[in-house]
C-alpha cells in the first residue's frame, strides 16, 4: 500500500438507509475510517458480481456523517474490479443462506486478485457460529450438535435444563429454553430437526444469563476490546439478544473473558477473522460471531471509547505487511 495515497476501503452492507445510526456498528467502522481520511465506497450483495474469473463490483462513493437524522451522501455508481482496492469489509447482515455463500466466493476472488477482505472469505464459509465453539471445548459449556431426538431427550435428562436453537439462526430467533419433564420438548426437537433430517444444537442452561446477561465480547484481530456489552433479557425472556429486547449494557472485561480470548483469539488471528464476537455467558462462550458482530456504538457511548479504530489500525497493519 502506497503511503502517499489513502486506503481505499469498500463496504459491502444491507442498505444503508434502513440502518439504525445510534446502533449500527457498520456506520461506526465507516466512521472511523473516514476520519482517518480514507475512501470509502459502498456496495450491498446484489453490486458484485464474477465475470471470467475477475471479482467487480458496481460501487458509489460514499461520505458518512454522525447524525441519526441524515448520516450518509452516495455519489454516483461506477464499475470497477474489486481487487484493486486495498480493503473490503464483509458486513452484510445474516441468514447466512447460498446467497451469502456465493457473496463470499466473490469476495474470495477479490482476495485472490489483491483486496485485504474482512472478515476473511473462507472464515466466514468454516466457522459457524454455533459449530465452531466445537474447536474450543475448553471454553465452553457441555454442547451436543445432533439430529438425534433421542440423544437430545438424553441430554436434557443429564443436564435438567438446556436451551435449543437451530444451527442457522440470529438475532435470538427460534431458541428454546426447555425443562426437564416439559411436555413441549418433543415438538421442540421435532421443529428444530425437522424429524431429525436437520441438525440443531442443544447446550447445558446457563443461569447466570438472568444476572450478568449474555455478554458481547469483541475480538479485534485476536485482542480484546476494552470492554464488553453486557444483554440482560427482560422479565419476560430469556434470550440475551438485544434484538429480542435485551437490555444493552456495558461492562469492564473479567479475568474469564480474557482467558476465553486468550484461548480463542490466536486461531482467528492466524484465519484472517479480524473482527469477532464471542458471546459469553457466565464462564463460557456459546457462540462465536464472525458475521457482522455488533455492540460498539453503544460501548463507544457508555465510555468514550473508540472500538472502530482499534479495527483501522488492525487492518493497517495488515495492508503493511501485504505490502
Amino acid at each position: 500500500m502506497p503511503a502517499t495515497r489513502p486506503v481505499r476501503l469498500v463496504v459491502v452492507m444491507d442498505p444503508i438507509d434502513a440502518i439504525k445510526p445510534a446502533k449500527d456498528t457498520t456506520l461506526a467502522m465507516m466512521l472511523a475510517a473516514q476520519k482517518r481520511g480514507w475512501d470509502l465506497w459502498y456496495a450491498e450483495q446484489q453490486d458484485l458480481w464474477l465475470s471470467d474469473g475477475v471479482a467487480f463490483g458496481r460501487l458509489r462513493p460514499v461520505r458518512v456523517r454522525d447524525d441519526l437524522k441524515d448520516w450518509f451522501e452516495l455519489g454516483e455508481a461506477q464499475t470497477a474490479q474489486l481487487g484493486s482496492f486495498d480493503a473490503i469489509l464483509m458486513r452484510k447482515d445474516p441468514p447466512f443462506d447460498m446467497e451469502y455463500i456465493y457473496t463470499t466466493y466473490i469476495l474470495e476472488r477479490a482476495e485472490q486478485q489483491g483486496a485485504l477482505i474482512v472478515n476473511r472469505p473462507q472464515g466466514l464459509r468454516d466457522m459457524n457460529e454455533k459449530v465452531y465453539t466445537a474447536w474450543f471445548p475448553q471454553c465452553c459449556a457441555p454442547t451436543l450438535i445432533t439430529r438425534n431426538m433421542a440423544d437430545m431427550h438424553e441430554f436434557l435428562r443429564e443436564h435438567g435444563r438446556a436451551v435449543c436453537k437451530p444451527l442457522h439462526g440470529m438475532g435470538g430467533r427460534s431458541i428454546f429454553v426447555i425443562d426437564q419433564g416439559d411436555k413441549n420438548a418433543n415438538v421442540i426437537f421435532e421443529t428444530q430437526t425437522e424429524y431429525g433430517t436437520r441438525y440443531a444444537i442443544v447446550q447445558k442452561y446457563l443461569p447466570e444469563i438472568v444476572t450478568t446477561g449474555d455478554s458481547r465480547v469483541l475480538v479485534i484481530d485476536g485482542e480484546p476490546a476494552p470492554y464488553a456489552l453486557a444483554r440482560i433479557p427482560t422479565e419476560q425472556d430469556n434470550r440475551g439478544n438485544l434484538a429480542a429486547g435485551a437490555r444493552g449494557h456495558g461492562r469492564e472485561l473479567s479475568d474469564r473473558d480474557r482467558w476465553l480470548v486468550s484461548q480463542i483469539g490466536p486461531a482467528l488471528r492466524e484465519r484472517g477473522m479480524l473482527f469477532v464476537g464471542l458471546d459469553v455467558i457466565g464462564d463460557y462462550v456459546t457462540e462465536i460471531n464472525v458475521t457482522s458482530p455488533t455492540g460498539v456504538r453503544e460501548l463507544d457511548k457508555q465510555f468514550k471509547t473508540e472500538i472502530a479504530a482499534l479495527l483501522m489500525t488492525a487492518i493497517e497493519k495488515r495492508l503493511a505487511i501485504a505490502t
